[in-house]
């Protein structure tokens, strides 16, 4: 349960960290996630959080014909985002660098 929770805490910084690299479509952003196993979350969870970050102007979308189907909606960062992105990440380093300390040889 806790692991779960960590990771839902975390989730934001790494959807935004994938679309900084390159636009993705929404299922993508979920495999690229379940690649890694200490982050993969559902569809589910995915989805509401790109449409709160587009609402917040975090990532803009655009549709995009698709080579096998129908068009995909794609999510890149906005100029906000990349600023949004920017102070996550320092936060996130300063919190795992803490933590680090403290568990030191524990792990």
């Amino acid at each position: 349960m806790w692991a779960s929770q960590l990771r839902k805490g975390v989730l934001e910084l790494a959807v935004l960290a994938l679309v900084a690299h390159e636009a993705r479509y929404g299922s993508q952003i979920v495999d690229e996630l379940a690649a890694r196993p200490a982050l993969a979350i559902t569809a589910g969870t995915v989805y509401p959080l790109l449409a709160r970050l587009a609402r917040a102007g975090l990532v803009k979308t655009t549709w995009q014909e698709s080579p096998v189907g129908p068009p995909r909606k794609y999510y890149a960062l906005t100029a906000s985002g990349r600023r949004q992105l920017a102070a996550m990440a320092a936060a996130f380093g300063d919190v795992s660098s803490a933590l680090n300390d403290l568990l030191g040889d524990l792990r």
